[in-house]
């Protein structure tokens, strides 16, 4: 059996049908993690989503914020943005089956064994693994709950930009969810500054860092893998390994190996979607 993590699809069917041909993926005994964003600006959502379901326990995934985009703009009144590829999933017989069945995937997923945790921005420093499973929880049961519509709302928004406990309702919710689907850059105060999406290196304040580069992080001894940020390319950042390597974009899909001591990295070049 193999577990191979992939970054970010968005709907680049053809190419992730490619790079599982390239890894010799077998749904009888392998698994996938797909580090969210499945969907959206690529050409092809609908046929991901069908097909990853389709795998069943064969694939484990987390949502990004294109995945949540979708959701919020199927159950409430947010708009397709210009970008939006999300047209064919909307109109599908298959929407609400197709919906409910992101409504039921984390944010944050763990394995024990393997010591790797995945997830699509990012961990909050301060954050162990047991609070990241514990905060994806409350949005899960949210998600899966009677008034998830009401999340989606109110899910869109910067503030707040610190970690407090006693962040209650929507502000604590909102929190965890760009912590999770959002984030890449936080300041010395441990804010997390959303606006910013450049490479680190053209990142010119000083006091703001890469979420994985916080020294004295919480899980500096677990393994990370995630997606989002794909001017990082895929790289191993110390014990985060960052695989959205921009396919949409003529990049590259990637995924990594996770069952094995040392994780082993499989591209597949990507023409401009």
């Amino acid at each position: 059996m193999a577990i191979y993590a992939i970054g970010d699809i968005q709907g680049c069917f053809s190419q992730f049908k490619e790079l599982l041909k390239k890894i010799n993926f077998n749904p009888d005994k392998d698994k996938l993690w797909i580090c969210g964003d499945l969907v959206n600006r690529g050409p092809d959502s609908l046929s991901t989503l069908l097909y990853i379901r389709s795998l069943g326990d064969a694939a484990q995934c987390v949502l990004g914020n294109h995945d949540l985009h979708l959701l919020a703009v199927y159950y409430s009144e947010s708009k397709d943005k210009k970008a939006d590829t999300l047209m064919p999933v909307l109109r599908s017989p298959e929407a609400e089956s197709l919906m409910y069945w992101l409504r039921g995937q984390p944010l944050f997923h763990f394995d024990i064994e393997l010591n790797f945790g995945m997830v699509h921005a990012g961990v909050y420093p301060d954050w162990s693994v047991s609070d990241c499973l514990r905060y994806s929880a409350e949005v899960e049961a949210v998600l899966k709950g009677e008034r998830f519509k009401e999340f989606f709302i109110s899910m869109y928004g910067n503030k707040p930009e610190a970690w407090e406990d006693d962040l209650t309702g929507m502000d604590r919710l909102r929190f965890i969810t760009n912590v999770f689907t959002r984030m890449r850059f936080i300041d010395e105060q441990k804010h997390l500054c959303l606006k910013l999406k450049n490479a680190p290196e053209k990142q010119a304040a000083k006091d703001v860092f890469p979420w994985f580069e916080v020294k004295n992080k919480k899980i500096k001894h677990n393994r990370i893998v995630f997606g989002h940020w794909s001017t990082l390319e895929s790289k191993q950042y110390d014990n985060c390994f960052a695989l959205d390597s921009g396919c949409l974009w003529g990049g590259q899909l990637t995924a990594l190996r996770v069952d094995k001591k040392t994780p082993k990295w499989i591209r597949l070049e990507c023409e401009d979607s």
